[in-house]
């Protein structure tokens, strides 16, 4: 067995496992009515508090805007920007045993939000945009031992390489990545394929499935 399963397992030996899942896209605000967002659906994220609730695992859900029912059992807190999934993870990673960041969080924001609703003026409009928060990186500097992290990375491009360098710069345990230009996979889609990268080499491929069952199979091989 590898290193993050032990820590997986013994959390489970000593108390109920709790689990931080993030899900759905950030909000990024220009003006009070428009904002920079992603496609998004929240489903993949939704669907592993489900399986996770399931596994009689105590699941805190971070959630950023989604047109999906709360998963019975989960606790949901809702957030809208990065800084407020950011601020809501925060005190919740030091309590849980397993993170899994699923939300596709904003990589920049306006670096203001106009009071009023930006008029059209006929001519081009720029935006000066600055970084977000980098929560997984963040997150994952303070990661202490047993704990485990796990991240996603939706590609379009280089999906394993792309995937690898993920999981060293943001000091992940494992790293599920999908292609997100495969149609009717991945982002809004119900159904998902995806490639489950290890720290200690793991190396393994599931679906195309529904999101449950992509789920079933995440969790599944963590608890290996």
């Amino acid at each position: 067995m590898d290193t993050a399963g032990r820590g997986i397992m013994s959390g489970v030996v000593s108390h109920r496992l709790r689990c931080l899942i993030t899900a759905g896209p950030t909000r990024e605000h220009l003006d009070p009515v428009r904002f920079l967002s992603n496609g998004s659906s929240g489903k993949m994220g939704y669907a592993l508090a489900a399986s996770a609730v399931a596994r009689d695992w105590q699941v805190d859900l971070v959630s950023g805007p989604v047109a999906l029912p709360p998963p019975p059992g989960a606790t949901v807190v809702d957030v809208v920007s990065a800084e407020d999934m950011f601020r809501a993870c925060a005190p919740l990673f030091d309590l849980c045993d397993l993170f899994i960041a699923v939300a596709a969080v904003a990589d920049y924001r306006p670096s203001a939000i106009a009071p009023e609703k930006l008029k059209k003026t006929g001519g081009p409009l720029r935006l000066d945009l600055v970084p977000t928060v980098d929560i997984l990186r963040t997150l994952g500097e303070r990661k202490r031992p047993g704990q485990v992290v796990v991240g996603f990375a939706a590609e379009t491009l280089d999906l394993e390489a792309n995937a690898r360098r993920k999981l060293t710069e943001k000091n992940l345990d494992w790293i599920v990545a999908n292609d997100v230009s495969r149609s009717g996979l991945g982002m809004n889609a119900d159904d998902n394929a995806v490639l489950l990268l290890g720290r200690n080499g793991e190396r393994i491929s599931f679906g195309p499935a529904p999101k449950f069952a992509v789920a079933e199979f995440i969790l599944g091989q963590l608890m290996r």
